[in-house]
């Protein structure tokens, strides 16, 4: 287990895994920031078919990858063990006008 300050300092980390339900997970770890959200965006484009993205390993987001992950879902994209905080800012960038 990673100490709260190593946790905080781990970077983006997108695994692309086969699954049963969808054609791919792409699962990711540590916290999504604004320099990580181009990239996240490049690897949800590239494929094709149905994919979730599991933010199980997520520890910290900003409002950007908020941004994108509300999008991403109102796109069809299945979000899978969203840390409740996430679930609801994502709720609160909808609701926006």
């Amino acid at each position: 287990m990673l100490s709260a300050t190593a946790e905080a300092i781990m970077a983006c980390r997108i695994d692309r895994v086969a699954a049963e339900r969808v054609d791919v997970v792409l699962r990711i770890s540590g916290r999504i920031t604004r320099d990580d959200v181009d990239v996240l965006r490049a690897a949800i484009d590239q494929e094709h078919g149905a994919i979730a993205i599991d933010l199980e390993e997520v520890g910290v987001v900003d409002h950007d990858a908020v941004s994108l992950l509300a999008l991403t879902e109102a796109r069809g994209v299945e979000l899978r063990n969203c840390p409740p905080y996430i679930r609801e800012w994502i709720a609160r960038e909808r609701d926006q006008p």
